[in-house]
């Protein structure tokens, strides 16, 4: 048994390469269009501190900001009160790795919906899973 009282939960993190070059994927991550395509409905601008909605649905809409912007290489944004994703991309021999990190966990924090980080982490880190097959689908097809 892990007694570390560690106030924070790892990141969940997706690696995933992809059959496509890295301007196709970047695409895909870093416009309104290719994130509305594969993650979520949205009014995304790729402008550093550029603030935005992702349309959750049944959750609602969530605000995130943009924290960093590095063209083809790297997006952050903070994502609802408490989250960071960042979406890194490499080229590889005209593919590209893609890698999704999904921070800001915390194991006493407790959602806007009345559900633990840890919960929703867990829940969180199966569902990316699809997610990030949704993108392969979108980038490979």
């Amino acid at each position: 048994m892990n007694n570390n009282t560690s106030d924070t939960l790892p990141d969940i993190r997706q690696t995933v390469l992809l059959n496509a070059p890295i301007q196709k994927v970047w695409d895909a991550v870093a416009t309104s269009e290719g994130i509305a395509a594969w993650f979520m409905p949205n009014d995304f601008k790729p402008e550093l501190g550029y603030e935005f909605q992702l349309h959750a649905g049944p959750f609602g809409d969530s605000p995130c900001k943009v924290t960093e912007l590095d063209p083809p290489r790297r997006l952050s944004f903070t994502w609802a009160k408490d989250w960071t994703l960042t979406f890194e991309l490499a080229e590889q021999d005209g593919k590209t790795e893609f890698t999704l990190i999904h921070g800001g966990w915390s194991p006493d924090i407790v959602t806007e919906f009345g559900e633990t980080h840890r919960v929703v982490r867990e829940r969180m880190s199966q569902g990316w899973i699809g997610i990030v097959q949704k993108l392969s689908s979108h980038v490979e097809g």
